[in-house]
């Protein structure tokens, strides 16, 4: 059995301010394997994008252990841990987060030229094609709709074929006819790269097309359940 590429042991979140504190996440521990497709669900204010962003680096717990690809993300420096980011994660939000100056093939390339990739404008008109953006290339975010904006940015989550994909809320924007192309494509470009899904969500019908779906709630795992 291949050792898993994400691994999430014991953790917790608590924040403290004036009123007392808060535990935001409670004993969270679970493994996912090379390949594997998860949902996290839970209510709103349960702790899910909190525990997302703590296994993407970005958030750091109050005590336990994140490994992603073997590696303990807390026993590295943030500029470590921002360089296994951009080598093995790829982002979809619900906000879409493109940089508006930037075309769509800009904002596609970004990734690929921090990375050093010479071929980097070959390999972002490719993948603009493979979501069906080719006659897009040259425009900017706020010339395209909310669905295209999600498909640039699934193209630049993919364009780097990460081990890893962490999806938050990324049809939570759109309407139920676009959110569902786009989670089909997102899906679709999943299987074909062999991508851990991580997809945070509250519709129960997208979970229900992961293999595994974890609900949180009041920040501990109260079920989890293949498929």
């Amino acid at each position: 059995m291949s050792e898993p590429i994400i691994s999430v042991e014991h953790v917790f979140k608590s924040v403290t301010d004036s009123t007392g504190t808060l535990d935001i996440l409670r004993d969270i521990d679970f493994s996912l394997a090379p390949r594997e497709t998860a949902a996290i669900v839970g209510a709103s204010g349960s702790g899910k994008s909190t525990l997302l962003s703590i296994i993407a680096g970005l958030d750091t717990p109050t005590r336990g252990t994140v490994r992603l690809a073997g590696q303990d993300l807390f026993a590295i420096d943030e500029d470590e841990r921002a360089a296994l980011r951009a080598r093995q994660v790829g982002f979809v939000f619900q906000s879409f987060q493109l940089m508006g100056n930037y075309t769509a093939l800009e904002n596609v390339m970004l990734p690929l030229e921090m990375a050093g990739r010479r071929d980097a404008a070959k390999a972002a008109t490719e993948m603009l094609g493979r979501v069906g953006l080719s006659e897009r290339l040259g425009h900017y975010p706020r010339t395209l709709s909310g669905g295209e904006q999600q498909r640039v940015a699934l193209a630049r989550a993919f364009v780097v074929h990460p081990a890893v994909l962490l999806a938050d809320e990324p049809t939570g924007s759109l309407d139920f006819a676009t959110g569902e192309t786009v989670m089909q494509l997102m899906f679709d470009l999943n299987r074909e790269q062999g991508t851990t899904l991580v997809l945070v969500t509250h519709d129960r019908g997208i979970a229900q097309r992961c293999e595994r779906r974890i609900t949180i709630d009041a920040g501990r795992i109260a079920a989890d359940a293949e498929a």
